[in-house]
């Protein structure tokens, strides 16, 4: 097995399509215990402690590691099964446990300490002084200092965490895939525009049925929330949608993550106490560049007081033009989508749906390429000769300005049944030098669109009926930013000039600062210079036109309150639920998240609606007291996008100099000490204010 397991290959990309779940336990069995065996050599040898030695062994180990494990996780995201899911589980918690022996190795730690004391330790490179730093850092996270029965006690919940943090993923995922309505009455398809249509159409067709299939994947819910007129429709999807994995809604109790909830935040309250910390959210803080929960909670309050009054007059007025030129006398949750959408089409004379033939997506990806050519002077070329796990799939090499390959990326855009839903970018290979040779960097690039589609599939379109067209995947304008975005996290690992991995890319980056990359490149999706690179309508080649663009800038800030107190309702009650976790009362999601909701929100919900129960992110994704990094990140991403505004978007000393100050360095300095060497001064929050409508 072992000599045949493709996860055991030590160089080139991964072969996904070899990789099958058996392979799982025996490639991570074998790394881990040649991991465990050299650690135990090195720290029996009475040789002296260096850089080399000490750190470079354990980069070199824990690479190792990352390129069995990487593949497996992704796999376990994208194209989950049953198999895979029973050996990844079991996979997982042993590198739970093998991690928690080994931040609680005090000789280990020791070593690293006698490196950071050597007398020549001032001399290294800034990379290796950083990498010593955060290991120091996080065996003390690791608990290394504990004694018994506190050590075992905290090991046992690193490893509970993991599994319940997978749990509650599937969960979700489960529940997604559970809930579908078979429509085949075309009235009930009423405002939803045709592209939506063959969305539904694609999905029915998928499960051989006739009509259209309305799914939880988020194509299909923002096709009817969005457009639908069928008001009953509305309320089914909101209502199976806004009680996935939870006691309430069509499959109440089948995946319910209640139990998991309490679980979780007991465990990470737990764990803080036994480090020392008052709660979690106080622990969070010790890797991100915030530095108190005070700090978090007034920045939070300060934007929610900024933002609601503006929030509550967007609702006021949309209910009143709902009431008035809807005939809805009670707005509901359900409604506000449709309803804003209609008041946007009114008021701006912009639709989502005049917008979407300009986006299709292979001019998207063109239009995004040529900017990060200009930009920063790297190019991307396609492979069709890699291994990949599904079709759809589509990997890009980056070229750099002397013609050399330095790194790549896989892209998998398509929402798709047993895929987990959002997107989100992923290190699949670290840059590594190490014996002499670099390692390229590799990340897989995930989203969720709208595939491609027939044009005529549901007969609305005579003309591409007649050619039987094929329409390339339409995406929405949010959909361009959420491309963006992602790719952005993908530069930051993509571009490092860091040769360690530990402090390389996105790697040690403070959490509150990881999003800058990615929340900078969305600026480009809205620059005239940008779209002209790439927004052409899809039949015609006829560039968006300048009527067209300034209605959609015009709607750019529409309804900017009531998006930024949606954000801050998260980033708030997921800080709180940490910071003011109380053993002997529970968790109380619930309870705390309607208090958070009475101060800074002004759209009340249903009573039974359990948003928390899918909030993989913090229960799931790493952003456990750490959801506020989106809008702490995002002053620092728009105050660096306004030093482009000022000397040119495609200004190539500009991009040079984010790249060398940001993107190169990785966690080598702190995220503030790299943006003020970008911006040569503090991050300040007018910009960020300016990009809401909400002025200086």
């Amino acid at each position: 097995m072992t000599s045949a397991n493709p996860l055991l290959a030590c160089s080139g990309l991964p072969r996904f399509s070899a990789i099958q779940p058996d392979h799982v336990q025996a490639a991570v069995d074998a790394v881990l215990a040649d991991y465990r065996t050299r650690i135990d050599a090195m720290l029996a040898s009475e040789a002296p402690r260096d850089f080399a030695s000490v750190l470079g062994l354990g980069e070199a180990l824990e690479d190792r590691l990352n390129r069995v494990w990487a593949p497996v996780s992704h796999l376990h995201g994208v194209a989950d099964s049953e198999a895979l899911r029973k050996a990844y589980a079991a996979a997982q918690e042993r590198i739970v446990e093998f991690s928690s022996e080994l931040g609680q190795n005090r000789a280990l730690y020791a070593a690293v300490e006698a490196v950071a004391h050597q007398a020549d330790a001032a001399a290294l490179p800034p990379a290796a002084r950083a990498l010593i730093d955060h290991e120091l850092r996080d065996f003390r996270l690791a608990g290394v200092a504990l004694q018994e029965p506190a050590r075992t006690r905290f090991r046992q919940i690193s490893s509970e965490l993991a599994r319940l943090a997978t749990e509650f993923e599937e969960a979700v995922l489960d529940a997604t895939d559970a809930w579908s309505e078979l429509l085949q009455d075309e009235a009930q398809l009423a405002g939803i525009p045709a592209s939506g249509r063959a969305v539904l159409r694609a999905y029915a067709q998928e499960r051989g049925l006739d009509g259209w299939l309305v799914t939880l994947k988020q194509p299909s819910v923002q096709a009817v929330l969005t457009h639908a007129d069928d008001r009953a429709l509305r309320e089914r999807v909101y209502t199976a949608y806004h009680t996935r994995a939870s006691d309430q809604g069509p499959n109440a109790g089948e995946f319910d993550n209640s139990a998991r909830i309490e679980r979780i935040l007991a465990l990470r309250h737990e764990a803080a106490q036994l480090l020392g910390f008052r709660n979690a959210a106080e622990e969070s803080l010790a890797t991100k560049m915030a530095t108190s929960p005070e700090t978090v909670l007034a920045f939070l309050r300060d934007l929610a007081a900024r933002a609601r009054p503006l929030a509550q007059r967007e609702l006021d007025e949309l209910r009143a033009w709902a009431r008035d030129t809807l005939a809805l006398p009670e707005l509901q949750a359900w409604d506000v989508a449709w309803a804003s959408e209609k008041l946007r089409e009114a008021r701006y004379a912009l639709r989502e749906e005049e917008l979407k033939p300009y986006f299709a997506l292979d001019a998207v990806l063109e239009g995004l390429f040529a900017i990060t050519r200009r930009v920063f002077g790297v190019s991307l070329r396609e492979r069709t000769d890699v291994d990949r796990w599904h079709p759809d799939v589509r990997y890009f090499e980056l070229v750099d300005a002397d013609g050399a390959v330095f790194a790549g990326a896989y892209f998998d855009l398509y929402a798709r049944s047993g895929k987990r839903g959002g997107a989100w970018m992923d290190v699949c290979i670290n840059r590594f030098r190490h014996d002499g040779t670099l390692q390229q960097p590799v990340a897989f690039l995930t989203c969720n669109f709208a595939p491609p589609t027939r044009a005529a599939a549901d007969g609305a379109d005579a003309a591409a009926q007649a050619t039987d067209i094929v329409q390339p995947a339409l995406l929405t304008h949010d959909d361009v930013v959420t491309l963006f975005h992602e790719f952005g996290h993908g530069l930051h690992h993509l571009l490092t000039e860091v040769d360690l991995p530990g402090v390389g890319g996105i790697n040690g980056v403070e959490w509150d600062a990881v999003e800058l990359p990615s929340q900078f490149m969305e600026n480009f999706a809205w620059r005239r210079e940008a779209l002209d690179l790439f927004a052409r309508h899809w039949r015609s080649g006829e560039r968006l036109g300048d009527d067209l663009f300034a209605r959609m800038q015009a709607a750019r800030h529409f309804h900017a309150g009531l998006f930024l107190v949606r954000q801050l309702e998260f980033g708030l009650f997921d800080f709180l639920l940490h910071h003011d976790y109380e053993p002997a009362r529970g968790a109380r999601a619930l309870p705390l998240l309607a208090a958070v909701r009475a101060e800074v929100a002004v759209l009340p919900v249903p009573a039974w609606q359990r948003f928390p129960h899918a909030f993989t992110h913090i229960f799931a994704g790493g952003y456990g007291a750490g959801y506020y990094s989106y809008l702490w990140a995002e002053v620092l991403s728009a105050d660096a996008f306004a030093r482009f505004e000022d000397s040119g978007v495609f200004d190539a000393a500009t991009g040079a100099a984010f790249r060398r100050e940001i993107l190169a360095v990785g966690a080598t300095r702190p995220a503030r000490d790299s943006f003020i060497a970008f911006r040569g001064r503090a991050p300040t929050p007018d910009a960020l204010l300016r990009s809401y409508g909400l002025g200086a």
